[in-house]
Formats: structure tokens, sequence, C-alpha cells
């Protein structure tokens, strides 16, 4: 059984359809309690742990980065220190935004950290915190998520493209929009794997392909729900938040293809399965 922290959220959700997961909602192990997490590794056995729980307002953080750092920082690293001392493979769920967000490069796994906000901060000493736990752990990076479930940039696309003639969407930011359903199979594929190839731990990337802006990300998803919605190219200062949002997201994958066999999926497909989903659940 492989135990996952965290139930409703996108990908938290797509987990815990495979089999033999056992996930745990907040009214089981609450991240804001570390040691109450690290207490439910020891009460589960798993062969396997994947934290797909976390602190994700990243404007919200801004006003409350202490609380932030408890659930994205010491939470994922008493899970890492209860995995090691087990010798349990773990995977901890990271971001894009433990960097800067400076040129035009695609982000290597072994470039610098320099986030831009509370929330960056707070998923960095996550990371920190479990490469300092030691034992078999892998750090997975990605971007832009998008599902059918929860808040995300692609239901609040389909929402507005339905109820405007045009939207104005940021231009100057560049990623990988990544499907939930994406990023759980990646992680469900390195933890098997991480049963018998321990020496893959370490840090990883994984976004979908290609590299887009966000206003292109909106064309596509209007393109595909058939919505007659222009989009008109802003500049991200014109469109301001509370938190700095990296304007380069690009992430190089590489390393994760060559170590798992997973390739970048072409979000494009991934989101047209995606917006099937909520066709579905439309009543």
């Amino acid at each position: 059984m492989i135990l996952v922290f965290g139930k409703t959220g996108q990908v938290a959700s797509a987990l815990r359809r495979g089999a033999r997961v056992r996930a745990l909602g907040r009214d089981e192990a609450d991240l804001a309690d570390p040691e109450a997490c690290a207490r439910m590794i020891g009460d589960f056995a798993p062969r396997a742990v994947i934290n797909a729980a976390a602190w994700t307002d990243v404007d919200g953080a801004e006003d409350a980065e202490a609380a932030a750092t408890v659930v994205n920082g010491d939470a994922p690293g008493a899970m890492a220190r209860a995995c090691a001392e087990r010798e349990i493979p773990f995977i901890q769920i990271s971001t894009d935004y433990v960097f800067d967000g400076s040129g035009a490069a695609p982000w290597r796994p072994d470039g610098p950290v320099a986030p831009l906000g509370a929330y960056g901060r707070s998923k960095l000493a996550g990371e920190r915190a479990v490469r300092a736990a030691g034992g078999t752990s892998a750090i997975l990076r990605t971007s832009w998520v998008f599902s059918a479930e929860g808040r995300n940039f692609v239901k609040t696309m389909l929402r507005l493209g339905a109820e405007r003639g045009a939207v104005r969407v940021v231009a100057d930011q560049i990623g990988g929009p990544t499907a939930a359903k994406d990023i759980a199979a990646a992680c469900l594929q390195m933890a098997h794997a991480l049963l018998t190839r321990r020496g893959l731990a370490g840090v990883y990337h994984f976004s979908g392909a290609p590299d887009v802006s966000w206003a292109d990300f909106a064309r596509e998803i209007f393109a595909q729900a058939g919505l007659p919605c222009a989009v008109q190219d802003i500049d991200g200062a014109d469109y301001p938040q509370k938190a700095r949002r990296p304007g380069n997201s690009r992430l190089d994958c590489s390393t994760l293809e060559r170590a798992f066999s997973i390739a970048r999926p072409d979000w494009r497909a991934s989101l047209g399965r995606v917006l099937d989903d909520l066709k579905g659940t439309t009543p």
C-alpha cells in the first residue's frame, strides 16, 4: 500500500484513484501538526509515501508565511524523517516557485534556487528538510497544475470564456501546464521504482510540453472547449498580485526521463481529457 498525504487537492484526487493507495485527508493528518503526520506513517507501515498535500494559496502565504512554512516545510521534513527511519521511499511534490524566474532557459534540478515570495520559500524549506532527513526520497518539482477538480486556471478560463467576449491574460510568463493525472502517474511510477532502485533518490522536474504563455494556454482552452472568447495579451505587471510570479517557469525534465523513463506529456492532449471529464460532471 502507498500512503498519500492529501485527499481533495488536484494531485491527491488523482492519486487516490490508484490501486492500493490510502489517502489521508486533513481530518486524519493535518499538516499543521507535523509530528502527527509522522506518526501516521508508523501506524500504516506503507511500502512508500507520497506527500500531495500543501499550502497552495500563493498570495495568502505572503500574510501567513510562518503557517505556510509549517505545512510546506516542517510537515514534509517530519514525514521524510519517519520514512528514513523505516527505510520507506518518500516522494515530495514541489514547485517551480523555488526559482526566481529569470532568463529564458529551462531550469535544471541543480539550478540556483531563489524564491520570489513566501510560498516559494516555504516549499524550498520543505525540500531542504526532506533532503536533510536522508533516506530514499525524491523531490518532484512541477508547474501550472490543472485538472477537473478544485480551483485552477483551466476552470477559471472556462467560466470567464462563457461569460465574456474577451479576457486579458498574462503573456510574459512562460511555463509547462501539467495535468494532475499526469503528475499522479509520475509519482506512482517513481514510488514503485524507488522500492528496488534506491539510488534514484534526488530532485527531478516534471511539466507538460510544449512550454507556453498563460495567454496561449487560454487560447488553447477556448479552442478545445469551442468558446468564441478572444484573448488579449498583457504583461504580468498589468495584473498585479500580492505575490510575485516567476516569469520563466520552464523546467528541464531530462533527468526524470533518463532515470525513470517518464517523458513530458503533451498538455494539449491532457487538456482534452480534462475537458471531457468536466463535461461528464455537468448536469
